[in-house]
């Protein structure tokens, strides 16, 4: 561990907040909308109207509506598929707002993003554990032999399939614990988990955890003090899994981020 440890972490934490009081971050949605759901195609308090494909969604909108995609004024009939980027780079857009298209196992919705959301205002910020080296472990990381999709209750209720790519092994206050992850783009690990400080309310009832890409022998860090919380924490409209099978860990993890002010 490097001595340096401390002071990466505080600005880790530092762009941690700066990226969930961003103008499109975690606090900015005021709903989503599944297009099957939607009365008449339309949006509450948006212009346009939505219906869905098989394989897209179509926007039909006026000039007078207001509502921009790529930039320009939208009118007619759009066709328009999942939005891959930020936020912000969202095409659709009425006047400062971001209609980010979704598309969830051949469901297909829209998340509106409102810079000037009232859970944007009200934020205090995040309770943070302060930096303690005890929680940065060492890690090995076993991939299964082909990726599996499991079941798992997201934030909202419903059930849909979380992709794991292999468990990551360490030992945390003299305990052996596993934790199944994801492979991200580029080789970096993710889990969802919880803690028994989930279940007492001194942290948000789950939290995700990244870790860096294994190297050739599977070795990896373990460093909870960057224990996160998820979007779903900030703001309802998320549709973040919860912890999959194997997940829920009989330890107190008094580490990272751990509850919003």
């Amino acid at each position: 561990m490097t001595t340096d440890a401390p002071d990466a972490w505080k600005q880790w934490q530092e762009n941690r907040l700066e990226a969930v009081s961003a103008p499109y971050g975690p606090l900015t949605p005021t709903g989503i909308h599944w297009i099957e759901d939607l009365q008449d195609g339309r949006i509450p308090d948006t212009p346009g109207r939505w219906a869905a494909e098989e394989d897209a969604v179509v926007l039909t909108a006026r000039a007078e509506d207001g509502l921009t995609v790529d930039g320009e004024p939208a009118t007619g009939r759009i066709r328009l598929t999942a939005d891959p980027g930020p936020v912000e780079a969202a095409r659709v857009a009425h006047g400062e707002r971001r209609l980010v298209v979704l598309h969830r196992e051949d469901v297909w919705g829209v998340r509106v993003h409102d810079p000037a959301a009232p859970a944007r205002r009200e934020f205090r910020g995040v309770e943070a554990t302060p930096y303690d080296p005890r929680w940065t472990v060492p890690g090995h990381f076993t991939p299964y032999g082909a990726p599996r999709t499991v079941r798992v209750e997201n934030a909202d209720g419903r059930y849909r399939g979380l992709r794991l790519g292999g468990v990551l092994a360490f030992t945390l206050e003299g305990q052996d614990l596993t934790l199944q992850v994801a492979v991200r783009e580029g080789g970096s690990l993710r889990a969802v988990f919880t803690d028994t400080t989930g279940a007492d309310g001194g942290s948000h009832r789950f939290r995700f955890l990244d870790a860096p890409a294994p190297d050739a022998q599977g070795s990896t860090t373990v460093d909870f003090n960057r224990a996160y919380l998820p979007p779903c924490a900030f703001c309802p409209h998320f549709l973040c899994p919860l912890p999959p099978p194997g997940n829920t860990l009989d330890v107190a993890i008094a580490a990272g981020e751990r509850t919003l002010r």
